[in-house]
């Protein structure tokens, strides 16, 4: 499927490679095609069913002279068996080679019509034990006795033990891999057969030094016994290193299979490129890409049975090397063992489990099995076939290597058992995959500690949180209250240590595995990222409580505005129920008050960044650009790939790593626009909240916690605000070349904004003021008439403006306070060692810290918890574009809520009317 050819009876005029060609139908009287497919020439033996010419057995077909010309007529030429050459045809019919020993030993020539050769299958006298003919098939419960070893294995296990017959012994050898190489020590079977052999001939000797390689004999095992696994796939390193950006060699994986018929006779030598070992169809160069060093490959599909029996009308066996260059530059194949699943060992599957010491390594495999699950007709469809429903190869990387040396690979394989009955609707699935990995276990250990240390500094870093919320909140008593305090803390604190060790391991990945030419680290396997994912779920939950601990603390804080504006003047009014007019003080305009709240109630969640600016840029830089490509799981670093390449699965370590990296740079970058930029030549909201507030001659008094909270200073220097347009022009630049006070809480200072620590008999003396401010929440048959609470309210109101004014100026002075900056470690810890036992302290706050009750001055925050949101989505769903979108969404949802809840806090605690808050 992978390359278009010409239909029987034609020939191919032109070809670009397989992709497009151009076919030209035979004449009638030379209607064959050659070999090659080229040319058209006369068959004098008849035409195979692919339209090419065909010979009888123990011929060869000779198409050209010995100087390459095409024959007008294709000869068929007999091999000559006798004494003089001892020849016979191949087993592809291509040329005559000599002929077993066997047959010389016994008849003198290659000819098989001698008395005691013809009788082979039922030789008289067997030396070696009755062999069983059949075959278990263990998935589904069955044994059957097999035609194909009712006809072969014994005459093979005879020819093999008493002539060394190469083609018995390979066909013995293909009978147990059939059997799956399972061993059982009271058994006969085709594999008992074998190892009674292959222990009875130690007298041959080894081939290539390799000790579990007998002469004469396939090799089927890495010992006759489980225990060796460890040193197979341990003891050595493969030699050579391998690469990410060198030549081909070093970034291919060169697999040659040696490959055999059933019967035991060699086929050829091939490079597993092409899909020789992938039976999903794909194309040539998405089948190659599993080869490529570096790239984990998944392929996986459901095939019909039908179509596995047309494809694989005979097994075909394979013996896996490696291929690799020595220091002489001389070419070299390295053994690459096999771990069947479906072995099994005295009654039991040893290669099941994850235990390397209890495997028993193989060497021989096949594909598909419809040969021994023949019971009475070998022209009969199979009861039972065979198939390898999974193939794994895996590479393991030596640790500390730097420059990609790696072990021996390791091919496993596991079958599937199919019981025929209607093969047209039957299917199976099948998949192959590489896989890629290295002892992640320093990893782990070092991923563990780095948790420990961080998480212990948690623990102390939340301890001094609650102590700091104690002494703000003016108690001194361990409670329960306390306890849930110290926890939100330590979630928060939790979480940030769980996002950085994934955020960092996800960009220590992202760079190391990408950006190394000598490979010396591989990606965790998905069974690995176990722990990975668990961190980042503990993470998000964490950060999630933490968070809406943040929304509760900032929909929850007590605010006031001080309107420092004073009557201009008297005016007369009527004094209602009375009929007469007497004088009194100007009214004070409250649209200032207004207008202030209506500006704090916009700053509530105004943020660092553009939130909206932020997921789109993720987004872009992650689909468009292309940096989602750097999450495969491959060697490659370009963020393009072809629609025609093998895309490799997503890592989810990576995914993480190449967003977090996005999210965490390009709000960096929004930082500093909008700090160096943006706020200081364009807008800055809080600065101009602040002047505004001077402008307006009103202060803000916030209460965070029950004893801390945060003062802006408003109070205008030229006395008074409420004026007209003319006034306001003046005072501004007599204030712009300053003729004069300053705007500082202090003369001669311009510090507007303090972080408050108030003492206990303040805060009570307000919480009597403030009860009066909100009991009009109470249950309606406990409050007077409408107009009553309403005047109520305006005199709690005024009160409390009276009040606050009054302690702003220093009157109380049971209750005064004063002004001090703040030492570094109290700044550093943001907490306060001195508690305001008899005067509340006022620190000096140049850097708008009353911020911390707004989302501005939680910006941290915010972007972790968005950023975990966005990952969790994503590792769930696998799709950026629907983690972007949901992210989104839910900082709408959150920012409505916190807009429309502080809204109504807002009107709560100012008495400002809601419907004047647009």
């Amino acid at each position: 499927g992978s390359s278009c050819v010409c239909q029987p009876g034609y020939r191919m005029v032109s070809s670009n490679g397989g992709s497009s060609i151009i076919c030209q139908k035979c004449p009638e009287n030379v209607s064959g095609v050659t070999q090659d497919g080229w040319n058209c020439i006369t068959c004098p033996k008849g035409l195979t069913s692919e339209g090419k010419c065909k010979c009888l057995n123990n011929e060869i077909l000779v198409e050209r002279s010995i100087d390459g010309i095409l024959l007008s007529e294709a000869l068929c030429i007999r091999c000559n068996g006798s004494e003089q050459s001892f020849s016979a045809s191949d087993a592809s019919g291509n040329r005559c080679v000599r002929c077993e020993q066997t047959f010389i030993n016994v008849s003198k020539s290659c000819d098989c019509s001698s008395p005691n050769i013809l009788v082979m299958h039922n030789f008289p006298f067997f030396p070696t034990p009755k062999g069983v003919a059949t075959v278990r098939f263990g998935q589904l419960g069955i044994t059957l006795t097999s035609a194909w070893f009712l006809k072969n294995l014994q005459s093979s296990a005879s020819a093999c033990w008493l002539y060394s017959n190469l083609t018995a012994c390979q066909a013995l050898g293909n009978m147990c891999v059939m059997n799956m190489n399972s061993l059982s020590s009271s058994s006969t079977d085709a594999c008992g057969l074998f190892q009674y052999i292959y222990v009875n001939t130690a007298r041959l000797g080894i081939v290539h030094s390799i000790a579990f390689w007998r002469h004469n004999l396939p090799w089927l095992y890495y010992g006759d016994q489980p225990g060796l696994a460890s040193q197979v796939l341990e003891a050595n390193h493969f030699p050579t290193m391998f690469t990410f950006k060198g030549t081909e060699k070093d970034v291919k994986l060169q697999f040659i299979a040696a490959s055999f018929d059933a019967a035991g006779n060699f086929l050829k030598w091939q490079n597993l490129e092409g899909g020789i070992l992938q039976l999903c169809p794909d194309t040539q160069t998405k089948l190659n890409a599993a080869y490529a060093f570096g790239t984990t490959y998944q392929q996986s599909c459901k095939i019909s049975v039908s179509k596995i029996l047309l494809d694989f009308t005979e097994p075909i066996f394979y013996d896996l090397f490696l291929e690799y260059k020595g220091d002489n530059g001389q070419q070299y194949l390295w053994d690459v063992p096999v771990l069947n699943l479906n072995l099994q060992y005295s009654e039991m599957f040893v290669n099941q489990g994850s235990n390397m010491n209890n495997w028993l390594l193989t060497r021989r495999f096949l594909l598909v099995d419809a040969l021994s699950g023949k019971e009475n007709d070998l022209g009969k469809l199979p009861r039972v076939i065979r198939i390898a429903s999974k193939i794994t190869i895996s590479i393991r990387l030596v640790s500390h290597t730097q420059k990609g040396t790696i072990y021996p690979p390791l091919l496993t394989i596991a079958y599937t058992d199919v019981l025929l009955q209607n093969p047209e609707s039957q299917s199976v699935m099948v998949s192959f995959s590489v896989n890629y990995e290295m002892n992640q276990s320093e990893a782990q250990i070092q991923t563990d500690i780095t948790l420990g240390v961080l998480g212990g500094l948690a623990v102390l870093w939340s301890l001094l949180k609650t102590a700091g919320w104690k002494r703000r909140t003016g108690s001194s008593i361990i409670d329960l209250q306390t306890i849930l305090k110290f926890l939100v803390f330590y979630a928060g604190d939790l979480a940030n240590v769980f996002f950085v060790i994934t955020a960092g391991t996800g960009i220590y990945w992202l760079f190391f595995f990408k950006a190394q030419q000598f490979v010396s680290v591989l990606l965790p396997l998905p069974s690995q990222e176990a722990n990975f994912v668990t961190y980042i779920a503990c993470a998000f939950s964490l950060k999630a409580l933490q968070f809406l601990q943040l929304l509760v603390s900032q929909l929850t804080i007590d605010i006031f505005f001080i309107d420092w504006e004073r009557p201009k003047g008297k005016v007369l009014k009527a004094v209602e129920g009375e009929g007469v007019i007497k004088s009194g003080a100007a009214p004070v305009s409250i649209w200032r008050t207004y207008f202030i709240a209506n500006e704090w109630n916009e700053i509530q969640t105004v943020r660092k960044i553009n939130p909206l600016f932020q997921v789109l840029a993720v987004l872009f830089f992650l689909e468009v650009v292309g940096f989602s490509n750097l999450a495969l799981m491959d060697s490659s670093s370009s963020l393009t790939r072809s629609s025609e390449s093998y895309i490799a699965p997503w890592s989810r370590i990576l995914r993480f790593g190449v967003s977090a990296a996005l999210w965490l740079a390009i709000a960096f970058l929004q930082v500093i626009f909008f700090s160096v930029f943006y706020e200081r030549f364009v807008e800055d909201k809080i600065s101009q909240f602040v002047d505004l507030c001077c402008m307006s001659n009103i202060s803000v008094f916030l209460l965070s916690h029950s004893c801390f909270g945060y003062y802006i200073h408003g109070r205008s220097v030229h006395g008074h605000a409420d004026t007209n347009m003319e006034e306001m022009n003046m005072n501004l630049k007599r204030e712009a070349e300053n003729l004069c006070s300053q705007r500082g809480l202090l003369p001669n200072t311009d510090g507007q904004t303090f972080q408050i620590s108030i003492s206990r008999k303040m805060r009570l003396h307000y919480d009597r003021i403030h009860e009066t401010l909100t009991r009009k929440r109470g249950p309606a048959r406990l409050l007077d008439s409408s107009a009553n609470t309403f005047e109520q309210s305006t005199r709690a109101y005024n009160t409390m403006n009276k009040f606050l004014s009054s302690f702003i100026d220093h009157v109380h002075k049971e209750m005064d306070y004063i002004v001090k900056d703040k030492l570094l470690l109290e700044r550093i810890l943001s907490m306060e060692f001195m508690e305001p036992i008899e005067k509340s302290i006022f620190y000096n706050d140049e850097g708008h810290s009353f911020s911390d009750v707004l989302y501005y001055g939680n910006e941290t925050t915010l972007l972790i918890f968005d950023i975990l949101f966005f990952s969790i989505v994503d590792l769930a769903s696998q799709s950026f574009v629907l983690a972007a979108i949901l992210t989104y969404l839910q900082q709408e949802i959150f920012r409505f809520i916190r807009n429309t809840l502080g809204q109504k806090n807002l009107a709560s605690k100012t008495l400002v009317d809601e419907r004047f808050l647009i």
